[in-house]
């Protein structure tokens, strides 16, 4: 779930990192008495994206009147998608560097990493693609935490004009806050460093770990949920996890982690996957609506089925499948892998009724739909 600035913020605050004095406000007379209030301010779109200053949603405002006309302007907008409903009035800064600090689960070594760098205010996957020196990263033992010795030698060679260790402080408390709001993704961009020296955040992305909002309901009243395709909106009425991607194999599988894991293998081979779709707990007799939801998203041009029995088996998934098969009639190229718990029962149904042989593993039907895709794309059969 994600959080959008003005709700991001006090988590920081609450860490004890300094944030500018701001009002959420909704119209453009409350924006107005904030600035009578504050002075100078940021006008600031609130909306769960980001780019909002390259869309035009964060402006300057000296004295009130300019604070109602920015508001006047960006209330209303639409930024990715996302209409501005309320906006930020916040302090302005005595900015003198800029630099960009997080905190975010790293799928490769399976726990936090703590990222820095001097680059603040630009994009972050611009910094990591074209100049990835300038982005330090400090994979986190969780039992041990990071210390103010882990930022030191984070930033250790790097030159902040005698901010360190305010800027390492921070980092400690920054990963303070993730740890203790069970995050996904805490992000600074920008962190910056005052005229008087002071060190602050201007800016605060925070992502919920999903799992965790049950425990954190309280919480979760503050983020924004995310804004649901029509698909995606089916799939959550009728109890299945289904996510719309940008790709063309679809991907029907049993289980989070092997769905994912079938996308990866996917992308491994060439492919993209065009959604996440998993039918297992208490969905796995939900095949029929799973396929349905599959098939009818646009421009895809092949379906991989990877069903591995455990708790649901594949025969009871697979005869889900079958009974929609007629009704669907789908027009893509299938790839079906099956193994585990009820597969030679599974097998038998997908000979009798289709006519067609499971692949000898995942790997081998992800590849023959990633093929399979490419080749309709070149006006193949």
């Amino acid at each position: 779930m994600n959080f959008e600035e003005f709700a991001s913020k006090p988590l920081l605050k609450a860490g004890g990192i300094t944030v500018p004095e701001s009002v959420l406000v909704f119209d453009p007379d409350a924006a107005a008495a904030a600035a009578e209030k504050i002075g100078k301010v940021v006008v600031k779109a609130q909306v769960p994206t980001g780019k909002r200053g390259k869309a035009g949603g964060i402006k300057l405002a000296a004295d009130p009147t300019e604070a109602r006309a920015h508001a006047t302007a960006i209330l209303g907008m639409d930024i990715n998608g996302h209409l501005v409903e309320k906006v930020l009035i916040e302090a302005q800064s005595d900015i003198k560097r800029e630099y960009y600090a997080a905190v975010l689960n790293d799928p490769v070594s399976k726990g936090p990493m703590v990222m820095f760098s001097t680059e603040g205010g630009m994009d972050i996957e611009e910094i990591a693609a074209d100049t990835p020196e300038k982005l330090k990263k400090h994979a986190v033992d969780i039992r041990k935490g990071f210390s103010r010795a882990d930022a030191d030698a984070l930033m250790a060679g790097v030159d902040l004009e005698g901010a360190e260790a305010g800027v390492a402080e921070t980092l400690v408390k920054l990963y303070g806050v993730y740890t203790d709001n069970d995050a996904e993704l805490l992000e600074i961009n920008p962190l910056i460093v005052t005229g008087d020296g002071n060190v602050a955040a201007l800016d605060c992305k925070f992502t919920l770990d999903d799992s965790a909002i049950k425990r954190r309901e309280e919480l979760a009243t503050h983020g924004t949920p995310d804004k649901l395709t029509a698909l995606e909106a089916r799939g959550e009425a009728a109890g299945i996890k289904y996510i719309e991607l940008d790709g063309d194999v679809c991907v029907l599988a049993n289980g989070a982690g092997l769905t994912m894991t079938t996308m990866d293998v996917v992308r491994h081979h060439g492919g993209a996957p065009a959604n996440f779709c998993e039918i297992g707990g208490e969905a796995y007799t939900k095949a029929k609506v799973a396929l349905e939801l599959v098939l009818d998203k646009p421009g895809i041009k092949s379906l991989v089925v990877n069903f591995c029995g455990a708790f649901a088996r594949c025969d009871v998934m697979m005869e889900g499948l079958l009974n929609a098969w007629d009704e669907l009639k789908p027009e893509i190229p299938v790839f079906f892998s099956i193994a585990g718990t009820g597969d030679e029962e599974a097998i038998r149904m997908l000979k009798e009724k289709l006519g067609m042989d499971p692949l000898a593993n995942m790997s081998e039907a992800c590849k023959a739909a990633v093929d399979a895709a490419a080749n309709t794309s070149k006006g193949g059969a």
